[in-house]
């Protein structure tokens, strides 16, 4: 019993490698990296690479998925440390980065490959509530006519890098953000 458990806990962190190993080749080279490169550079067997993700695609949706996964659960810990609209701007700065992850991924997701066709649905349920939970808090200080989806479309849009300006995406969603506040609610 304690064997299946280390093994386990091995197959575990050989995941969390992988998935780690991959996001960073994905953004780098491509989701059409040589598999022996994401293997090298998570530490592990090309083997392990295939037994745990058959097929490229279940890679990709692999590594989609965890990056979905992890920006979305910021949230609630945001909301829990900062002030509101710092927790609003801190989460919507975490989702620039995974849209800058996402980037590495845009060929294969709009690939048309039947695989991919899910995580469009999957992005809108982890992401929607997870700002939508953000812009409730922040609902005394930012104008109310806010919809959680154009405000993702706008960041996503943002979020296209400015030649020579590594810090445009974060002074154009601070802007942004800074705009939610006209027309916010006057305290009585």
């Amino acid at each position: 019993m304690a064997e299946e458990r280390r093994v386990r806990a091995d197959a575990r962190r050989n995941v969390e490698s992988l998935l780690a190993a991959a996001r960073e080749v994905f953004a780098t080279a491509g989701v059409d990296a040589p598999v022996r490169e994401i293997a090298a550079k998570a530490g592990v067997g090309v083997g392990t690479v295939y037994r745990h993700f058959p097929l490229r695609s279940d890679l990709v949706t692999a590594v989609f998925t965890h990056e979905v996964d992890a920006c979305a659960d910021e949230a609630p810990r945001l909301a829990a440390e900062l002030p509101p609209v710092d927790a609003l701007l801190a989460w919507l700065l975490r989702f620039t980065r995974f849209i800058a992850t996402k980037r590495g991924l845009a060929a294969a997701l709009h690939s048309g490959d039947p695989a991919f066709e899910p995580l469009p649905a999957y992005f809108r349920a982890r992401y929607l509530p997870a700002l939508e939970s953000l812009l409730d808090a922040a609902a005394g200080e930012i104008r109310r006519d806010v919809d959680a989806h154009d405000l993702l479309t706008a960041v996503a849009n943002l979020s296209i890098p400015a030649e020579g300006d590594p810090e445009h995406t974060e002074r154009m969603v601070a802007l942004l953000v800074d705009g939610l506040r006209f027309g916010a609610p006057t305290p009585s």
